[in-house]
């Protein structure tokens, strides 16, 4: 295939690793002509990632290679180029005679940039140091959730900043058939025929293998009809263990909502969470680096960075949030309750920057997606939308009592756990707890906590 064939729709896989079900594989193939799927190994993120055994680029490298295979058995294949993406764009439009260009909606603000870059590209060349009209369309679908941006917003036309009655209208304006598949599989004869093309080893990249065990990407009935008793045991297989897919976009957010519905509401509303999150980060992209709450970025924090290694490390000598900081270094993973339980202990018990553990989240989960990523850390520092309340300070003694009574989870990451091996607490429970709630109300005492936050002005 050359720039002088017939000319191609390309299909910008990002964050829709799948070949059933996907909407912008879908409106390609319905497009008329010859579809070729294409991945980029983004540089500009790989750059940033410190961990040359990162997991998470070992998973996308097994999915890009499973699907590959399966192109290529259907006569087509998987383009797969690493780079930044507008120079590989620039490449891709001298090799390939490309008429239209389909991908999913990412709505993280990097994204967002990216995609604007590549519009410009595709829209636009320079001919002898004038302008050009390419004039190639990116057409983008919503994709990676069912409400997106600005579709669940206040009968004012305001973001919600609180998670209940965005529930609320979320559920009134959902239908059934938001949760209906595409037929994307279906259309696959419409591959463009090409012969076999090089996939880049995790070498080429820059990266190693990995020991990471994939969770499956089925959901069980029977976990959903007792989903809402036991998800907040960690010792137990009590979640769906779906996030690292809905990351990736290797299961369908459709698929989940449908299967979940009529059997656990208390699974579908996470999901909600999840796009309640979404779209405060599209409405506020400040949060990114700032506080939700204005008046919280006021807070004197301790930062502390051997008790910060601590507790990366899981020595702090609270066994809940050891074992959960363990489970996390080791496999990528850790239980929701306990997510809670270890951001509380950070940025209150040791008064450290809600932002040092929403980066080292970010560096270690398997599921890291960043508007959940960081709305749950500022909603664990109280500085976020419908945030616990300062003076909520989780007991991390008693967080062990009610959801690991029998000690099964803690046995399993914290070993030494009643030996003599096993560190004193870092802090007392206590003192920590009225240490917090003193900086915090010492700080926002002189602050405007009602601050209005200013949402992103659309054109």
């Amino acid at each position: 295939m050359s720039g002088t064939g017939p000319a191609i729709t390309i299909c910008w896989l990002r964050r829709d690793l799948r070949l059933e079900d996907n909407h912008a594989l879908f409106r390609a193939l319905e497009e008329g002509g010859e579809v070729l799927p294409l991945f980029i190994f983004d540089t500009n993120i790989l750059e940033r990632l410190e961990d040359r055994e990162d997991r998470r680029v070992d998973f996308i490298h097994r999915t890009l290679s499973a699907l590959k295979q399966e192109l290529e058995a259907l006569g087509g294949s998987l383009l797969v180029e690493p780079g930044r993406p507008v120079e590989v764009w620039k490449d891709l439009l001298e090799r390939f005679p490309v008429k239209a260009v389909y991908a999913a909606h990412d709505h993280e603000p990097y994204a967002v940039a990216r995609d604007r870059d590549v519009m410009e590209l595709l829209r636009d060349r320079e001919v002898g140091g004038l302008l050009k009209e390419r004039g190639i369309p990116f057409h983008t679908v919503k994709d990676i959730s069912i409400f997106e941006r600005d579709e669940v917003v206040k009968d004012d036309g305001g973001a919600y900043t609180v998670y209940t009655p965005y529930m609320r209208k979320w559920r009134a304006r959902f239908t059934p058939d938001m949760e209906q598949a595409f037929p994307s599989r279906e259309r696959l004869h419409r591959l463009a025929s090409c012969e076999p093309l090089g996939l880049p080893t995790l070498a080429d990249i820059g990266f190693r293998p990995t020991d990471l065990e994939v969770p499956p990407t089925t959901l069980d009935d029977d976990l959903l009809h007792h989903y809402a008793r036991t998800r907040n045991t960690p010792s137990i297989a009590g979640t769906s263990r779906m996030s690292m897919h809905l990351r990736f976009g290797t299961v369908s957010v459709r698929e989940l909502v449908r299967r979940s519905r009529g059997i656990s509401s208390t699974y579908l509303n996470e999901l909600i969470w999840r796009e309640f999150f979404m779209q405060v980060l599209w409405h506020f992209p400040q949060v990114v680096d700032t506080s939700f709450r204005p008046a919280y970025d006021g807070i004197p924090w301790r930062n502390d960075e051997d008790e910060f290694a601590a507790w990366c490390e899981g020595r702090t000598g609270y066994p809940l949030v050891d074992a959960g900081m363990r489970e996390l270094n080791a496999t990528g993973f850790m239980h929701n309750r306990v997510r809670m339980v270890v951001a509380s202990f950070l940025t209150k018990h040791l008064l450290i920057d809600w932002r040092w553990g929403e980066a080292y989240f970010a560096a270690k989960l398997l599921d890291f997606e960043l508007s959940s990523n960081n709305g749950g850390w500022q909603w664990a520092a109280g500085s976020g939308c419908d945030a616990a309340p300062y003076f909520r300070v989780f007991n991390p003694k008693l967080q062990l009592e009610k959801f690991d009574p029998s000690l099964k989870y803690v046995k399993r990451w914290v070993p030494e756990h009643g030996t003599g091996n096993y560190p004193a607490p870092i802090v007392v429970h206590e003192v920590a707890r009225k240490r917090a709630i003193a900086t915090y109300r010492e700080a926002l005492d002189g602050a405007d906590t009602r601050t209005k936050v200013q949402p992103r002005l659309f054109p």
